[in-house]
């Protein structure tokens, strides 16, 4: 499963990796990470980007690329849990990261679709969440109104909308900046794996899969945090959600479009060899937790092909994202009183905008030229109890996936059942050790079925054929690789 974004030839950026000092130390090379990375540099200071695969190959380069400040349901579920001065913030902290995204992509000829931003409702049922986001948006000063006419081939009862909103490819901006980033004197590393940063606050050494390398500061900008000090693998919600592009006979709606109703349906043209691919995303899930990922893509593309007839697939793909218990993105100190290690990460669907208010955040925070805004993203205050009962609940989840998950072979065993197998892929146990056992390709593979992080069994993903946590979100190829965290290290 490759994005529409990240076919083809890829640049190489990575330099020859040396056992060095830096100032500042970035992990992730995603939207954030690379914003932040260049900020720093511009700023002046040695900066080195480390990433474990490649430049936007976890969530930027499986994103729907929408710079929009309407964001489906997200300003009311804030406002349910915040003061209306916390979601002006959050708008404000958006329009300040769509601004300067916007100028970047103006000044590197970085092609932007301007179109409005719509969220709408099929069902009576929906309108009142759609009433609920209009009143957000409007107190929080966006210029959002209701519609009842969209450019959609299928009746909705009611829409907002937002004008003079945008979408990109994302990984063609990616590039851009990275470009940058080595113009200003930047270093980049691609597939270095980092496994833990150790020292104290006044030198970090960071630890990869190709040597120690030390720095004053370290920015943590992977999906989720990788190092578990601050517990954040317990303060979010890892979802996997899917995406597919078509070519359609006849015109394609213009627009950006998002679904209060579920199974949520994303909807947005994209330009490709001088036409326009539809793009639509959804059936969203806890990571490692749906019983068949590939039928979720599948209801996908059936939906698409019935709502929009004569529609031909030409890429499918999918992206992990984070969802804060409390609602609001966690910027800043991964441990409170201490600046030496930052970190982002919690944007909900929603890390195009919030990715480079974040990066805009972390750096202002080094150089003492915070904006007011910014507040909101302080990981360590009391707005954090707002989240304490989601919290419980989601971590509960985890309680019994973790329970079941060392259960449910047992018990298949003792019973000689035949454990469940989807697209080949299943967990046995051998002796007192439970393994995940594939076929990829007429390829037997086995590897430990215990994840590294905190012990939950994995479960197969038979749409990427990788095996996925349901605890945290750590994924794994099926020989075992990692392929995102928290996890920092393969399967045995």
């Amino acid at each position: 499963m490759t994005s529409l974004w990240l076919e083809g030839a890829r640049p190489e950026y990575s330099s020859e990796f040396s056992e060095r000092e830096y100032d500042t130390i970035v992990v992730g090379a995603g939207m954030t990470g690379v914003v932040t990375a260049l900020l720093f540099a511009r700023a002046g200071r040695a900066v080195a980007l480390l990433e474990s695969r490649t430049v936007g190959a976890v969530t930027t380069g499986n994103t729907t690329g929408k710079i929009s400040l309407l964001q489906g349901t997200r300003l009311s579920s804030i406002a349910k849990k915040h003061s209306p001065s916390a979601v002006r913030s959050y708008v404000e902290a958006n329009r300040e990261g769509r601004q300067w995204l916007l100028r970047y992509c103006a000044d590197n000829s970085v092609a932007v679709q301007r179109e409005s931003a719509f969220t709408y409702t099929t069902s009576t049922g929906g309108t009142v969440s759609l009433r609920e986001e209009l009143d957000a948006a409007r107190a929080a000063g966006l210029d959002a109104h209701w519609t009842d006419v969209v450019d959609l081939p299928f009746p909705v009862v009611g829409a907002l909308r937002l004008d003079d909103q945008a979408q990109f490819d994302a990984v063609q901006a990616l590039d851009a900046l990275v470009q940058d980033f080595v113009q200003c004197g930047g270093t980049v590393h691609e597939g270095t794996r980092v496994r833990t940063v150790h020292g104290n606050r006044h030198r970090r050494s960071v630890h990869t899969n190709r040597g120690v390398v030390t720095a004053a500061r370290v920015v943590i900008a992977t999906g989720t945090p990788i190092l578990d000090r601050g517990a954040f693998f317990a303060r979010l919600e890892p979802q996997r959600s899917y995406a597919a592009a078509f070519t359609v006979p006849g015109d394609i709606p213009r627009g950006m479009y998002i679904s209060v109703d579920k199974p949520e349906r994303s909807i947005r043209y994209a330009p490709r060899n001088d036409s326009n691919l539809l793009l639509v995303g959804g059936n969203g899930h806890p990571v490692g937790r749906a019983a068949s990922p590939s039928q979720c893509l599948q209801e996908l593309i059936d939906w698409t092909g019935k709502t929009f007839p004569g529609a031909e697939l030409t890429h499918s793909w999918s992206a992990q994202d984070y969802r804060p218990v409390n609602e609001l993105p966690y910027v800043g100190e991964l441990l409170p009183g201490d600046p030496s290690i930052l970190i982002a990460t919690g944007y909900a669907k929603w890390g195009i905008t919030n990715s480079v208010a974040a990066a805009l955040t972390l750096v202002a925070s080094v150089l003492g030229t915070r904006a007011q805004w910014s507040a909101i993203y302080t990981p360590w205050d009391w707005n954090q109890v707002s989240g304490v009962p989601h919290a419980v609940r989601v971590n509960a989840g985890v309680a019994v996936h973790l329970t079941s998950g060392w259960i449910k072979p047992l018990f298949e065993r003792l019973a000689h059942k035949d454990p469940e197998s989807s697209s080949h892929g299943q967990v046995v146990w051998e002796g007192l050790t439970p393994v995940a056992r594939s076929t990829v390709g007429g390829v037997m593979q086995e590897v430990s079925a215990v994840c590294p992080h905190l012990g939950g069994i994995v479960s197969w993903n038979d749409a990427e054929r990788s095996w996925d946590c349901p605890l945290h979100g750590s994924r794994f190829t099926a020989s075992g690789e990692l392929l995102e965290g928290p996890a920092t290290e393969d399967l045995s």
